[in-house]
């Protein structure tokens, strides 16, 4: 990453009307032309490196440098010269050379990538140096009341609250360039185009921006043309946001980059303590609708929390990470995604964290497509999340909300934990058949008799036999697989002759024929019900 400095190059310096008057000539170090200079000195003293600073442009008439055959000498001067940090060095013709400078001095400057210009004509340093000052003063008065007004704008967006929408959208008016902002695994999570952004800028995003490294808060990645600023602390970095800036940025573009860093760290502080006090007011009017739907004292405070539920229709959402795929100081992004989606959507909607889970209520009014509400509030969730979505059946009476939160739970429940290639956005019990059903009926002891009747041999055995043999494993392959034993035995890396003796084990120990239909139909839901209550390992059914 290369840091990012305000001033005037030296390409610029060559074109000012003194320097054009002197005839300048660059005879060495030409890639480094595009270094800003910091000031001008003008001496002869053949210690001049000791005296300059990083960004420094020296202007000599070599008379203080050693002779033409002290190659040593002028080696020793250019790398002192480099070492400083200075941008370049001048030499004004006539004095003590009239032509061509000596080849060692030439070659060093070379070597480093050090600008070495001549001037053909005679002129007067001090103008040169009170021409470059200036120019440079401009600059970075410029650059001061640019950042002045980038402050201003920012303050004003603190003020007046705005939201990360908002925020990008400033950035992207004033960098003039495509705005984006990505989460942690470098998945981008807003994107805002530039106005010459001809598409692709999101291509290949992840891999591209993990090869980007910030070692301080802010630096310039040429390779992409990309100014990136870290979004939290060193030590808990929850994102970055990455303007387009394809030529090296200005003190005021990183200044606009910070500004909007801050800003939406900001934001997100104060997001999340809204959103936990929130979170909680939702949960106690949750509980009263359940506990109360008809008590004046709990209408009143839906009406006041803005969640409407006279004459309204409501479906009951449980949204649900994935194992391992959200930590808990995660939950709270997601919980939050979900309140800025239900607010674009202009959906009223209860947002509360009940054990792990987000349990939500969407309120619609009668005439609206309730169902497609909340596929469209999902699609916009796993935009940015890969969490579990399940919604309850739509009911039009308050008194049935908590049927429906239950039966959403009920879903997610019974839903698969692994995304797979045709799951919906949104689980329903309609979309889970048999699951659904057994989900349904959750905890009735009348079914875990019918799994301990029907499996309790098998888990016997396994438990006796460790694990040289799984037949609960081999009976679950055969019922998901059941047009082929030899797919089944793959499954489980078994040969054919292996997996027809496991068969063959459980048939006698259960003393039933596995080619019976009925019998597999009533194993396999023994199996179901045995997922579903968490108790077995291995691949669930399907």
């Amino acid at each position: 990453m290369a840091e990012v400095t305000p001033g005037v190059t030296l390409q610029e310096a060559l074109v000012l009307p003194t320097f054009r008057r002197a005839v300048p000539a660059v005879v060495a170090g030409a890639s480094g032309l595009d270094r800003p200079i910091r000031w001008v000195h003008a001496t002869e003293r053949l210690d001049a490196g000791s005296l300059l600073r990083a960004g420094d442009l020296l202007l000599t008439m070599g008379t203080g440098l050693p002779g033409d055959d002290d190659a040593a000498g002028l080696t020793a001067f250019v790398d002192e010269v480099a070492d400083s940090g200075a941008v370049g060095i001048v030499v004004e013709l006539g004095r003590r050379w009239s032509a061509d400078l000596p080849a060692p001095l030439v070659d060093a400057c070379e070597r480093h990538g050090l600008p070495l210009v001549v001037l053909g004509q005679e002129t007067r340093f001090a103008a040169l140096a009170q021409e470059i000052g200036e120019r440079v003063v401009d600059r970075q008065l410029t650059e001061l009341r640019e950042a002045q007004r980038v402050h201003e704008t920012f303050t004003e967006l603190s003020f007046g609250q705005a939201g990360p929408v908002e925020i990008l959208q400033a950035v992207q008016r004033m960098a003039a360039g495509p705005v984006v902002v990505e989460n942690a695994q470098h998945r981008p999570l807003d994107y805002f185009a530039g106005p010459d952004d001809a598409g692709g800028f999101l291509d290949g995003w992840p891999a591209r921006s993990r090869r980007v490294e910030v070692a301080s808060r802010t630096g310039w990645d040429a390779a992409n043309g990309w100014l990136v600023t870290r979004l939290g602390t060193a030590d808990q970095v929850w994102g970055r946001l990455v303007i387009g800036s394809p030529q090296p940025p200005s003190q005021r573009l990183v200044a606009v980059a910070e500004r909007a860093a801050a800003a939406l760290a900001l934001h997100r502080l104060h997001d999340r303590d809204r959103g936990t006090l929130m979170r909680r007011t939702h949960l106690e009017l949750l509980s009263g609708l359940t506990d109360d739907p008809d008590s004046d004292d709990v209408l009143r405070r839906c009406e006041l929390a803005g969640f409407p539920v006279r004459r309204r229709s409501f479906a009951g959402v449980v949204v649900r990470p994935r194992v391992g795929a959200v930590s808990p100081a995660d939950l709270d992004e997601v919980a939050a995604t979900v309140v800025r989606a239900a607010h674009g959507l202009r959906l009223p909607a209860l947002v509360c964290e009940v054990e792990r889970d987000l349990r939500v209520v969407v309120s619609a009014a009668p005439t609206a497509d309730v169902e497609d509400l909340v596929d469209r509030l999902a699609a916009r969730v796993l935009a940015h999340h890969d969490v579990v979505l399940a919604a309850g059946r739509v009911v039009t009476e308050r008194s049935s909300v908590a049927r429906s939160v239950t039966e959403a739970g009920q879903v997610a429940d019974a839903a698969p934990q692994a995304r797979r290639e045709h799951d919906p956005d949104v689980h329903r019990l309609a979309d889970l058949h048999l699951r659904g059903l057994l989900a349904l009926l959750g905890e009735d002891d009348r079914l875990r008799l019918f799994v301990d009747r029907e499996l309790a041999p098998l888990k016997g055995h396994d438990r006796a036999e460790g694990a040289r043999t799984d037949l609960v494993a081999a009976l679950r392959a055969l019922v998901m697989h059941p047009a082929s034993k030899t797919e089944a035995a793959a499954s489980l890396h078994l040969s054919r002759a292996a997996f027809y003796d496991r068969l063959a084990r459980i048939e006698k120990l259960l003393d039933a024929d596995l080619d019976d239909p009925d019998v597999r139909v009533s194993l396999h839901v023994a199996l179901l019900v045995d997922d579903l209550s968490g108790t077995t390992s291995g691949p669930p059914t399907k």
